[in-house]
């Protein structure tokens, strides 16, 4: 419904009926095609409101209690919603059944309240960020892959360090801002405005710069590198000017961008996950030895690997929300 009602909003501010002709005619908008475009506006608005509603109701009612208190209340939340929300629960199902044909209800909706609690918390620690980012004692740091950075840092070269929503990505960044090699990361700009403005400034508390995906973005990123500087990229969303590459055994459209700039400007490709452990309030942040320069499609075939691999031995700390596979 708000897709067509926007889709006429759109059209109306290009087009209007010639009566006497009898036929579409390019055009200044009529005073009813601005009224429309009014109406739409006003709905969109109260959507974002309605839309946004439940999140903040729940991070207002716990304020005043401790930050993992109201991090596993906000994943409660999460996980509820989930498991009982049929549209959420048929998005859910439907990619699971994809990597896991032979699970059964029952255990897709253990996951799935799992997952859901677990992303629930890493939403709530992105949205306060600066807080998060003071937990240093709370990582556990390991792997090959912080040597490169180091190393990389020392010679005033750039690196990209690419993961996926798996865990809590932000740890990744936590941890090589404590060490002094600020990282930013790529960002895709969220359609509602209020899930935007909070988003946005968690994100930036976690390194700067922030870069919006598109073409100024990409300058942005190219700059950045070229100065020496590091950026994060979530590399497991779907692209739709991707390659088909194969991701939990089947073929998922994926960027090549990374792999591509890493060539392109001789600088590492470092893969690294934060890992929920215990109680989930702790992490693992473990960076993986840097991917050989070899090709593009090579490079991001050994991400993928390497992040199915992560996934198949947590299945519960991955976004299975993604629509990975689709159109693929």
């Amino acid at each position: 419904m708000l897709s067509d009602a926007s889709r006429m909003a759109k059209s109306c501010r290009f087009w209007f009926i010639d009566a006497k002709l009898g036929k579409f005619t390019l055009g200044e908008p009529t005073k009813s095609h601005h009224m429309t475009g009014m109406v739409y506006r006003t709905f969109n608005s109260l959507w974002h409101h309605l839309r946004y509603l439940p999140l903040f109701s729940a991070l207002s009612i716990s304020r005043g209690r401790s930050f993992d208190r109201r991090s596993r209340a906000l994943g409660s939340l999460a996980a509820t919603f989930l498991v009982h929300f049929p549209i959420l629960r048929r998005r859910f199902d439907k990619d699971v059944l994809t990597a896991f044909p032979d699970m059964t209800r029952k255990e897709r909706t253990e996951l799935g309240r799992n997952m859901g609690h677990k992303m629930g918390r890493t939403l709530f620690e992105i949205y306060h960020c600066a807080q998060f980012q003071a937990l240093q004692n709370r990582h556990t740091v390991s792997g090959p892959g912080l040597e490169t950075l180091e190393r990389a840092h020392a010679e005033g070269k750039g690196a990209i360090i690419v993961s996926g929503h798996f865990g809590q990505w932000e740890a990744i960044r936590a941890v090589l801002k404590s060490k002094g090699m600020e990282t930013g990361a790529v960002y895709r700009k969220q359609k509602n405005r209020h899930y935007e403005r909070r988003l946005f400034a968690g994100i930036e508390q976690g390194g700067k710069p922030i870069l919006e995906t598109g073409q100024a973005g990409t300058r942005g990123l190219v700059r950045h590198i070229r100065k020496g500087g590091f950026v994060a990229i979530l590399l497991d969303e779907k692209h739709a000017d991707g390659v088909r590459m194969p991701f939990l055994g089947h073929d998922a459209l994926t960027s090549l961008a990374a792999a591509q700039m890493a060539l392109k400007y001789d600088i590492p490709m470092v893969p690294a996950y934060g890992t929920r452990v215990g109680d989930g309030s702790t992490f693992t942040v473990d960076f993986e030895a840097e991917i050989p320069h070899t090709d593009a499609l090579t490079m991001t075939q050994q991400f993928n690997d390497s992040l199915s691999a992560r996934v198949l031995a947590n299945p519960d700390q991955w976004y299975w929300m993604l629509q990975r596979w689709h159109n693929a």
